[in-house]
């Protein structure tokens, strides 16, 4: 549906043109990130833990994003960062054992979930940086749906091998509902609004905007779903935004000349 959807956004504007084929290779990797391994890794990990522990650990992204820019970018990450850091896995420590100090990160299988969303939020923040380039050469929509054609083609095999369709008539009105959310607004519209911000945005920048997400994803499970909140669980998160707030809060001089340098190129 998300790739049927950007593809009909394209024939509209009259750019439904091919990619030229040095682009292939990075969509290919955009698709492999972010749409294959991302929705598998997330697909699983919610079906062994809670929506409100996945909205936590989401919140990491924006680290993961800057640890990226000084390891590929060489942006300094000086000892503000390093706090942050240190915080922010803290946190995701506190949510991931329900802080028993007992319990460790990789006491499965009660944590398998826990690790499979931790997991996508590096992969995020992978694919995030892995298109940048491919954004300036064919725009926001373009690179975003052919991106989302490899990724849908590589999950294609595994629907056909479990048969996948036979699981279409067990699903309810609201089940469909939920799965025409999922591919219109996550999969379609939810992408391509993340790659246009990124067309005009640092990484750093864009990343930062989701500090909103853990508290939207646990007002929706409570109202939703019902999931409870425990307080461990929520001192955790906060202790994972805070660290996002320290390593984002202070952009150094490298960070604003990308920012001017991505601007010109765009």
């Amino acid at each position: 549906m998300g790739t049927a959807l950007l593809f009909a956004l394209l024939a509209v504007r009259r750019r439904l043109t091919a990619p030229p084929r040095s682009a292939w290779p990075a969509l290919v990797s955009m698709g492999f990130f972010g749409v294959f391994v991302h929705q598998m890794l997330q697909a699983h990990g919610l079906e062994l833990t809670t929506a409100v522990h996945a909205g936590w650990l989401i919140g990491l992204i924006p680290i993961w994003s800057a640890l990226l820019a000084a390891a590929f970018l060489r942006e300094r990450f000086g000892l503000r960062k390093i706090a942050g850091l240190l915080l922010g896995f803290l946190g995701a420590a506190l949510v991931v054992t329900r802080g028993d100090p007992s319990a460790s990160l990789l006491s499965l299988p009660s944590t398998r979930g826990d690790l499979l969303i931790l997991a996508s939020t590096l992969n995020w923040a992978i694919y995030s940086v892995v298109g940048r380039g491919t954004l300036a050469r064919l725009g926001s929509a373009r690179a975003t749906a052919f991106a989302m054609l490899a990724g849908w083609l590589m999950l294609l095999p595994f629907f056909a091998f479990r048969a996948g369709w036979n699981e279409y008539p067990a699903i309810s009105a609201r089940g469909w509902g939920a799965v025409l959310f999922l591919g219109i607004g996550c999969s379609g519209l939810g992408y391509l609004f993340w790659y246009a911000a990124l067309e005009q945005l640092e990484t750093s920048r864009v990343a930062s905007l989701l500090y909103l997400e853990p508290l939207v994803t646990l007002a929706a499970a409570v109202a939703l779903l019902g999931e409870p909140v425990q307080a461990i669980t929520v001192a955790g998160g906060v202790l994972v935004l805070g660290g996002v707030s320290l390593v984002q809060g202070v952009r150094s001089p490298s960070d604003k000349s990308i920012g001017r340098k991505w601007q010109v190129e765009t």
